[in-house]
């Protein structure tokens, strides 16, 4: 891994926690690069917001991280298990076909549906056009940081 994830202060108790998707873009941020999707995935281990998670983006997150930034094994596997324990596993049941031009993001939407998500955290375009799919908005990552991370929160 190129950057630890950074930690974050723990939630206040009795707080209410927001739920979100993030995208393979955002993982594969945070992981290789650090930054503001690191500070959400710090906030996700901290308890601050709950991740929701599914196989097939952390298997698109593996693949990309394998294929265009050559990740060794070692590397692909740790990255793998602390995906598996960042938040809420979900087993999609309905597939979606809302976005023609990559039906790979349509996994996205998939998971969000089944966790019942209240944001999609993403930076890809098809994804942001669509600014909400049911009951869940769909933002940037600094849209999210903004709106669910801010103090007020």
């Amino acid at each position: 891994m190129a950057n630890p994830v950074p930690s974050a202060a723990v939630s206040e108790p009795g707080s209410t926690v927001i739920n979100a998707t993030l995208d393979t873009s955002v993982y594969i941020r945070a992981l290789h690069f650090g930054g503001p999707a690191a500070v959400i995935i710090g906030h996700a281990r901290a308890g601050n917001i709950g991740i929701d998670i599914s196989d097939a983006i952390v298997a698109e997150t593996i693949r990309v991280l394998r294929d265009k930034f050559h990740w060794d094994g070692y590397s692909l596997q740790d990255a793998r298990g602390k995906l598996l324990t960042l938040g809420n596993f979900v087993f999609p049941v309905e597939a979606l076909h809302v976005i023609q031009e990559d039906p790979a993001d349509n996994r996205i939407l998939e998971c969000a549906v089944m966790a019942g998500s209240e944001f999609i955290v993403s930076e890809d375009k098809d994804l942001l056009r669509l600014g909400q799919f049911r009951n869940t908005k769909i933002v940037s990552i600094r849209d999210f940081i903004n709106l669910a991370l801010s103090p007020a929160q």
